[in-house]
C-alpha cells in the first residue's frame, strides 16, 4: 500500500503499486493528458514506471525545467529513429541533451547536406503525427550486445561494453526504432511538438581527436512553438551580434592559424582593452590592492610542489632550456605566494590584498577554442587575499560588493550567483574540517548580504569551495565570469606564513578571485551585449568630425583638436565624398557621436551632433559637447542601450 506524499506535502494512499501516470490521472485528467514524465524521491522516471514503496512524488511536465531536458532527450531519439528510416545504413552512437538542445551523432558514408536536414525534420514532424509510444525494457548484456551488432550497430555495442557491470542494459523503443538509454523519455512522440534542425559538424568518436570522424547533427526543443519561434529569434539576434563577425566589422582584432587561441589586438581592439584595465586598477585601488606582475615561464618544481603539475600538466605549454623544464604560466597563484613569502608577515599585515592582470596561457584543445570567448593565451583579473580565518567572511562581503559595482558600470543588473562544495575525496586535498570552515564562511557572506543562490554539490575545486557569479546579457544568455575561492591548502605547500597575535607561525588563508575573469573574454560578452555599440566610456572612438565640403576643413580639424586636446577619443573625415555617404559609413563602425561641419556651424563655432542612433541632438557649442561625453564617461553611459 504506497503512501504518496506530493510536493505541496499533501498525501495519497494506494491499496496497490501505482505507475506514474495513473497517479497523475487520480490528481486531475489534465494533469495526466500534460504528464511527460515523474520524479521518485528525486529520480526521474518515465510516467509508466511502477511505484510500489512509499515515496515522494513529483509530476513532470513541460513546464517544469526537468521536463524540458526529457522533451529534448527524446527529441534526439526522435532525430535518430528519422536518420535510420531515410538512410538505412547510418549508424547511431550517442545523442545528449545540451544547452538549448540536443545533438546526435551519426557514422554515414557521405556528408549530410542542408537538403538532408530538410528532410530528416520533415520525417520527424511525421513520427510526431504517428504518435508512436516509448517502450522501455531491459535486455542482457550480452543479448544487447549481438543485437546491435545484427542491426550493424557497431557503436551502440562498444556502448554496452563501456556501461558499468552493475547497470542494467535499458532500450527504448518507438515504432520499428530501438535504441540504447536510461532513459527517461516522453510517453509518445506526439508529446514532441516543437522543435528544428539547425546545423551539422563533425565530432570525433568519443571525442578523442585519434578516433573516426563522425557527424553531429544538432537541434533545438521547446514545449510549444512560441517558445521555439523566441529562442530562433534569440539564435538570430546572437549571430547578428557575434563578435568574432563584428570584431572584423570594426576592426577590434583578428585571429590567424600561425597563433591558434590567441589574439591579435588592432589598435581599436586595444583601446577598449586599456579602457578596462584602466577602469579596473583604480577600482582595485580604491578596495586596498596592491597591483603586482609575475614571470611567465617558471620551473617546474614550483609546480610539482603546488599540486598544480599531477592535476594539470597536460593542459600546461612546457618547455625546456639548460637541462631544466619549465612551465609556462597557466595560473597566477603560486608565483603570487612567492611574493608574499619575500619577508616575514605578521597578523598586523593580514589581509594582503595582491592583484595581477595575469597573462596566463593554457594547451586548450582546438576543438574548443571559440573567438575570444576561448583562449590559449589570456590575461585574467587576477588577484589573491592572503588572510586569517577570521576575516574571510568579509572579506569575501567586500570582494561582492566590488563585483556588483563593477557589473553595474559595464551594464549589468542580472546576476545569478552558485556555490560549489567540496568534490569527492580523491579529487580534493584538505580535511573535512578544513572544507566545513571554508563552506561556512562562503555560506555565511552570502546569506549577510541577503543575497540569492543556487548549491552546485560537488562542483568545487581540489583545494576549496567558490562561489561563481554569472552575468546574464539582452538575450538572457549566461555567462560565468566572476569567482571567489577559498584555499586553506596551496599557501601551506608552498611554505606561506605569518606570525599570529600569539607568536605562533601560523599558515594564511588565502582567497582566489576575480571580477571579469579573462578580459578577451568579457570584451567578447561585452561587444555581443551592446552589438558592437559600445558605451560611450569603452568605444574606441567616441565622436568623428564629418565636414560636408573642404571648405570647412580647417575648421573640423580644429574641433577634432580641442576635443583631443580635452582627453577624448575623436577621429576626422575630411575625404572629399557626400555627407550621406560619411553618415552612413560611420554608423556602422558603431561611433557613438557624429558631429557635422557645414557652413553654419563654422560661422557659429558650433557643432551639428548626432547620435548613432540618428537622433539630432541639434547645433551645440564644442564645449557644450564635451560636457555630454564628459558626463556620458563618468556615470559610463549606461543609457546608450536605449540608442
Amino acid at each position: 500500500m504506497p503512501n504518496i506524499t506530493l510536493p505541496d506535502g499533501s498525501q495519497r494512499q494506494y491499496p496497490n503499486a501505482i505507475s506514474i501516470h495513473d497517479i497523475a490521472a487520480d490528481i486531475g485528467p489534465g494533469l495526466a493528458k500534460s504528464a511527460l514524465a515523474g520524479s521518485v524521491n528525486g529520480q526521474l522516471v518515465d510516467t509508466s514506471f511502477v511505484v510500489e514503496n512509499d515515496a515522494d512524488i513529483a509530476i513532470v511536465t513541460d513546464k517544469d525545467e526537468a521536463g524540458l531536458e526529457v522533451i529534448r532527450h527524446s527529441t534526439a531519439h526522435l532525430l535518430a529513429q528519422a536518420v535510420k528510416e531515410l538512410f538505412p545504413k547510418a549508424q547511431v552512437t550517442i545523442g545528449p541533451v545540451i544547452e538549448n538542445g540536443f545533438y546526435y551523432d551519426f557514422a554515414f558514408e557521405r556528408t549530410f547536406t542542408p537538403d538532408d536536414l530538410k528532410a530528416i525534420e520533415k520525417k520527424m514532424q511525421a513520427l510526431v503525427k504517428n504518435n508512436y509510444p516509448l517502450s522501455r525494457s531491459e535486455m542482457d548484456r550480452r543479448e544487447a550486445v549481438a543485437f546491435f551488432r545484427n542491426k550493424g550497430e557497431e557503436y551502440k555495442a562498444q556502448i554496452i561494453d563501456s556501461i558499468p557491470s552493475d547497470e542494467p542494459i535499458s532500450l527504448y523503443q518507438q515504432g520499428e526504432f530501438i535504441d540504447l538509454c536510461r532513459g527517461p523519455h516522453v510517453p509518445s512522440t506526439g508529446k514532441l511538438k516543437a522543435f528544428k534542425l539547425t546545423k551539422v559538424a563533425g565530432a570525433f568518436w568519443r571525442g578523442d581527436a585519434k578516433n573516426e570522424m563522425l557527424q553531429r547533427i544538432y537541434g533545438t526543443a521547446w514545449p510549444d512553438k512560441k517558445a521555439l519561434k523566441a529562442y530562433l529569434h534569440r539564435l538570430e539576434e546572437a549571430e547578428k551580434r557575434d563578435h568574432r563577425r563584428l570584431g572584423k566589422q570594426l576592426d577590434l582584432f583578428h585571429i590567424q592559424e600561425e597563433a591558434p587561441g590567441m589574439i591579435f589586438w588592432h589598435h581599436k581592439g586595444w583601446v577598449i582593452y586599456q579602457q578596462i584595465t584602466h577602469y579596473m586598477r583604480a577600482q582595485l585601488a580604491a578596495h586596498g590592492y596592491q597591483e603586482v606582475n609575475t614571470p611567465q615561464v617558471v620551473d617546474r618544481s614550483l609546480w610539482e610542489k603546488s599540486g598544480h603539475w599531477d592535476k594539470f600538466h597536460d593542459d600546461m605549454f612546457t618547455v625546456s632550456a639548460e637541462h631544466r623544464e619549465y612551465a609556462v604560466k597557466p595560473m597566477n597563484c603560486p608565483c603570487h605566494i612567492q611574493i608574499y613569502n619575500q619577508g616575514l608577515k605578521s597578523y598586523r599585515d593580514l589581509p594582503l590584498r595582491m592583484a595581477e592582470f595575469g597573462s596566463c596561457h593554457r594547451n586548450e584543445a582546438s576543438g574548443t577554442l571559440h573567438g575570444l570567448m576561448r583562449l590559449r593565451s589570456f590575461v585574467q583579473d587576477d588577484a589573491h587575499i592572503f588572510c586569517t580565518e577570521s576575516q574571510i567572511q568579509q572579506e569575501v562581503s567586500n570582494f561582492i560588493d566590488l563585483l556588483y559595482k563593477v557589473y553595474k558600470d559595464f551594464g549589468f543588473d542580472k546576476i545569478l550567483i552558485k556555490l560549489s562544495t567540496r568534490p569527492e575525496p580523491e579529487k580534493r586535498v584538505g580535511s573535512d574540517d578544513i572544507w566545513d570552515k571554508a563552506e561556512k564562511a562562503l555560506e555565511d557572506a552570502l546569506n549577510t548580504k541577503g543575497l540569492e543562490w543556487q548549491l552546485q554539490p560537488g562542483e568545487g575545486a581540489f583545494y576549496g569551495p567558490k562561489i561563481e557569479f554569472s552575468l546574464k546579457d539582452c538575450l538572457d544568455r549566461i555567462w560565468q565570469c566572476g569567482t571567489m575561492q577559498v584555499d586553506f591548502s596551496t599557501p601551506g605547500k608552498l611554505d606561506a606564513q605569518y606570525v599570529a597575535e600569539d607568536g605562533s607561525r601560523q599558515v594564511p588563508v588565502m582567497l582566489h578571485r576575480a571580477v571579469l575573469g579573462s578580459l578577451e573574454r568579457f570584451i567578447g560578452i561585452l561587444i555581443e551585449h551592446f552589438a558592437g555599440a559600445l558605451p560611450v566610456w569603452l568605444a574606441p572612438i567616441q565622436a568623428s568630425v564629418l565636414n560636408i565640403t573642404d571648405k570647412q576643413g580647417a575648421y573640423s580639424k580644429k574641433v577634432e583638436e580641442i576635443l583631443i586636446n580635452k582627453g577624448f577619443r575623436v577621429d576626422l573625415d575630411l575625404r572629399n565624398e557626400k555627407i550621406g555617404f560619411k553618415i552612413r559609413e560611420h554608423t556602422l563602425q558603431k561611433i557613438p557621436y557624429l558631429l557635422i561641419i557645414g557652413d553654419r556651424e563654422m560661422e557659429s563655432g558650433t557643432v551639428a551632433v548626432r547620435k548613432r542612433g540618428g537622433e539630432d541632438l541639434g547645433a551645440m557649442s564644442i564645449d557644450a559637447f564635451a560636457d555630454i561625453l564628459a558626463t556620458e564617461s563618468v556615470s559610463h553611459g549606461l543609457n546608450i542601450l536605449e540608442d
